[in-house]
């Protein structure tokens, strides 16, 4: 009885969409270790803060492109809705992704300014050609996994991270510093175009149309807003150190995180993924609804707890082994940083489970609330250095967003009739 119950289990859809991501997030940190031992090694606590201010400027950029808005957007469209939301995002992408590459380009000269570095500029300026790679696989994308065929997402992601990781290691053996992070961010993103057209039929509209664009937009301004300030919060930390602290501590802490938290969030991204369509599914049916939140939630947190607990509590013993012992000094920072990743195994499923009933608002209210009181205590833990940022981090995750998560649980599973309609942007 209990092994077929468990057969059943491991044969759902949305345990098998896990199964592809995890795999391909398994290969991907199998290629990123020897990346990350070969960065660590030859690129200086300098260089990683200039790698640091590139990639943050990358991270928010890639928001405005309403990537993740209109992506959930195809996902959780009706059927009959699908040809056309497709056919407009797809202008869509270009008027949004053209006009960010443009702005990224512009803004690396202040971006230069503020940081006094006019190092910073040229490869701002060339991490900005992805934006221009975007529009062609973003719709076969949002289709792909509105279908549920993660195993084709899955796919991307191991050739590009293979393809990313061994540019990594081959041009900073050659002595490329910083650009051997900045150069595979733009070699390796034509994967998603190649394997996207070769799994959908689907192709761009001969003639250009914005039709129900606003319906569209309105839908994703929500989300917008939301991957905005949680941007803001996975950077304001590093803006503060790179600037009151300098470039030499903000490589020492971005190093910490990455080391850290990267491993952590990768698998809770690969969760993420699935999530979404698994949950958008039954969006209009309370009781499926819940029991495929709640078990994805017991899912989540049985192995991405121990995985956090693991790696924090052995983080000691494999930084100078495995990354060497200039970085002995970012171990403390990195136990901190790996701990304050285990509200989102609540958090994650809470934020996704609002969007696929469209209540994406309440999403948005809090996350403003939530980032202005983490950013006011980012600024005055980064008076007392970089210890104490990461304390602040941890404090702020560990308090807030379960609060947050338990509350929208409360409220909308406690008040059946708030899920029986769902709301149409």
């Amino acid at each position: 009885m209990l092994i077929n119950k468990l057969k059943q289990q491991l044969s759902g859809q949305y345990i098998r969409n896990v199964g592809w991501l995890g795999g391909a997030e398994l290969a991907n940190r199998v290629f990123r270790l020897g990346t990350t031992i070969t960065l660590a090694r030859l690129l200086s606590p300098y260089d990683y803060g200039l790698v640091a201010v590139v990639l943050t400027t990358n991270e928010f950029a890639t928001v405005f492109t309403l990537k993740a808005g209109i992506g959930s957007k195809i996902v959780q469209a009706d059927e009959q809705e699908v040809k056309v939301v497709c056919d407009t995002s797809y202008w869509l992408n270009w008027i949004l992704c053209g006009s960010i590459f443009a702005i990224q380009c512009i803004a690396a000269f202040p971006i230069a300014l503020f940081y006094g570095n006019n190092q910073l500029i040229f490869p701002i300026c060339v991490a900005a050609l992805v934006y221009l790679m975007f529009p062609i696989f973003m719709i076969q994308s949002a289709l792909i996994q509105r279908e549920n065929r993660l195993n084709v997402t899955a796919l991307c992601n191991v050739i590009q991270s293979l393809i990313a990781n061994i540019s990594t290691i081959g041009l900073a053996l050659l002595g490329f510093g910083m650009w051997a992070v900045v150069l595979p961010i733009v070699l390796s993103t034509p994967v998603w175009i190649v394997v996207s057209y070769m799994n959908h039929s689907w192709r761009p509209p001969k003639s250009f149309k914005l039709e129900r664009w606003q319906e569209i937009t309105n839908f994703g301004k929500d989300i917008l807003g939301v991957e905005l300030l949680n941007k803001l919060r996975a950077n304001i930390d590093y803006l503060l150190i790179g600037r009151f602290l300098g470039i030499h501590a903000l490589g020492i802490y971005y190093f910490a995180f990455n080391a850290g938290l990267g491993i952590s969030l990768n698998v809770m991204s690969a969760v993420t993924s699935a999530l979404f369509p698994y949950l958008c599914e039954v969006r209009g049916n309370f009781k499926q609804l819940k029991e495929r939140y709640f078990s994805s939630l017991k899912s989540t947190a049985s192995f991405t707890v121990p995985l956090i607990l693991l790696q924090s509590s052995l983080a000691p013993f494999y930084v100078p082994i495995i990354f060497g012992q200039k970085w002995v000094t970012a171990i403390p920072i990195l136990i901190i940083i790996c701990l304050s990743a285990l509200p989102l195994t609540i958090y994650n499923p809470t934020y996704l489970l609002l969007n696929a009933i469209g209540k994406t608002h309440i999403n948005l209210y809090w996350n403003l609330i939530y980032t202005v009181l983490f950013a006011i205590s980012l600024l005055v833990a980064v008076q007392s250095g970089i210890f104490w940022v990461a304390v602040t981090v941890l404090i702020c995750q560990v308090v807030a967003q379960p609060a947050f998560s338990i509350w929208a649980i409360r409220y909308f599973f406690g008040q059946k009739s708030s899920f029986l309609v769902v709301n149409k942007p």
